[in-house]
């Protein structure tokens, strides 16, 4: 199942935020920069990178609650619960 075309646009905005962050987390470090603000820095990146997840398992359940494609079945419940569980 892929990621939808209106999903994919934000998931990747999403993930080149984190990117970012992560090299402005790691400039941080090298240049001896407060464990207080690497740390929340650190958790901006995690919460972009949870939002990008949950962007992706919104967008499988919007499939999975519409026509399923004749060639790939839906996802099942326990196929989602396992990528929420994933990203906790």
């Amino acid at each position: 199942m892929a990621v939808d075309e209106d999903a994919a646009q934000s998931v990747l905005n999403r993930l080149r935020r984190a990117q970012g962050q992560l090299s402005g987390i790691i400039a941080m470090i090298e240049a001896g920069r407060d464990c207080k603000d690497v740390v929340t820095q650190l958790a901006a990146v995690s919460r972009a990178l949870d939002r990008a997840g949950f962007k992706i398992i919104a967008s499988g359940m919007r499939q999975c609650m519409t026509a399923a494609d004749e060639n790939q079945p839906p996802m099942s419940e326990a196929e989602l619960e396992k990528l929420f569980l994933t990203l906790a």
